[in-house]
């Protein structure tokens, strides 16, 4: 028999548990196996244990896990033969090999209040996690917990978790992960700068390059909206209201924004942010929003434009002429932006920024964290010019 490959972060999960080691923090790059590793210790774990098991996963909010960790969970146990719950979308428990699996939203803390563990596993920890929701988690923690992150910021209080010796940092890159696919391997490598290839091709990105290529802690520089002011709840007087739509299906979020227009303030709720690819699904979310609302929409799915205003919605294509991207964030920099406290649209508002390359900001924004800012755009392309 051959020597059999084993993920870098799994085997420090596996080391850090038999040592017994109180917490383990991964810290990579984009697909070096972090998330994977993950599930593949809880499935460890679980086949393993003498006595039933309780095991927390932890994201910011319980809607992330629909992106993210339940396509993950869904994948690895069909592929091992064991019944998968995730086709639904909608789990908050299941019983793992006779073990309680939860997960849990960072936005509800009041869960964590006697809510005890065996392990837990926080996922993205850079995001929405906060240190006192860490600090319950742990103290109701009977043996050990993990968490994982891509370093997209230079300062974060996880970082101090460093000092601890009870607590070991793995750091990882995509070429730690044996099992990258590679097409996965391929797009992260065209980040690299100092590819001429891909500065040629307008793919290379120093910031990108360096948290998801080389799992080096960066913070984003040059935010495409800096200014953003965040409030609690949309003023209740105003001169106009339309909404935005920006369609997302298996991997990316749809999301709907309400934007609130007063003189030269352009105030912003982000309604819906997760995966929506059924029209009459949408539909019936639109009509729970506000069913006589306007509605401007990705004009790139005019099928699905169709299908909504076949239901009496007043939602269509919002205009995409040549540029329109920097055209709608041009429209939107004329205003004051206020956004509603939320977890997804201030991760969006942190790390939405200009591409650069080699140091040179590009007059181009990343084609990430920008579910909120289209949605918001369309509002801007269709109503406020």
């Amino acid at each position: 028999m051959g020597k059999r490959i084993i993920n870098k972060n799994f085997a420090a999960l596996y080391k850090a548990f038999h040592d017994g080691v109180k917490g383990v923090i991964l810290e990579g790059s984009s697909r070096s196996g972090k998330t994977w590793a993950g599930i593949d210790f809880q499935l460890y774990l679980t086949s393993h244990a003498k006595d039933k098991l309780v095991i927390n996963n932890i994201r910011e909010t319980y809607n992330s896990f629909k992106t993210t960790l339940f396509d993950d969970f869904d994948r690895r146990l069909t592929q091992i033969g064991l019944y998968s719950p995730f086709m639904n979308r909608d789990v908050n428990t299941f019983y793992l090999l006779g073990s309680k699996i939860n997960f849990i939203g960072a936005d509800k803390v009041s869960k964590t209040h006697g809510m005890g563990s065996d392990f837990f596993f926080i996922n993205e920890a850079l995001f929405g996690i906060e240190k006192a929701f860490f600090n319950n988690l742990e103290q109701r923690c009977k043996i050990m917990w993990w968490m994982d992150y891509n370093p997209s910021v230079s300062d974060h209080w996880v970082f101090d978790l460093e000092k601890r010796s009870d607590v070991i940092f793995v750091k990882t890159t995509f070429l730690d992960n044996p099992f990258i696919p590679p097409a996965q391997k391929k797009k992260i490598l065209s980040y690299d700068p100092s590819n001429p290839v891909n500065i040629e091709q307008g793919t290379a990105d120093d910031y990108m390059w360096k948290v998801y290529g080389l799992g080096l802690r960066a913070s984003p520089e040059g935010l495409v909206f800096p200014n953003v002011k965040f409030i609690d709840e949309l003023p209740d007087e105003y001169d106009s209201e339309y909404f935005g739509i920006d369609f997302g299906y298996t991997n990316d979020p749809t999301a709907i924004v309400r934007a609130r227009r007063k003189g030269n303030n352009l105030y912003a709720k982000l309604h819906v942010y997760t995966p929506i690819d059924n029209a009459l699904l949408l539909g019936d979310v639109i009509k729970k929003i506000d069913e006589k609302g306007q509605y401007a929409a990705d004009s790139s799915d005019g099928v699905m434009i169709a299908s909504l205003r076949r239901m009496g919605l007043n939602v269509f294509a919002a205009p995409r002429p040549s540029g329109s991207i920097i055209m709608g964030i041009d429209i939107l920099k004329r205003f004051n932006i206020h956004i509603v406290r939320d977890r997804d649209a201030e991760r969006e508002a942190n790390n939405y920024r200009w591409r650069t390359i080699n140091g040179i900001q590009l007059n181009e924004p990343i084609d990430q964290f920008n579910h909120f800012w289209d949605a918001l755009r369309y509002i801007g392309l269709s109503f406020l010019v």
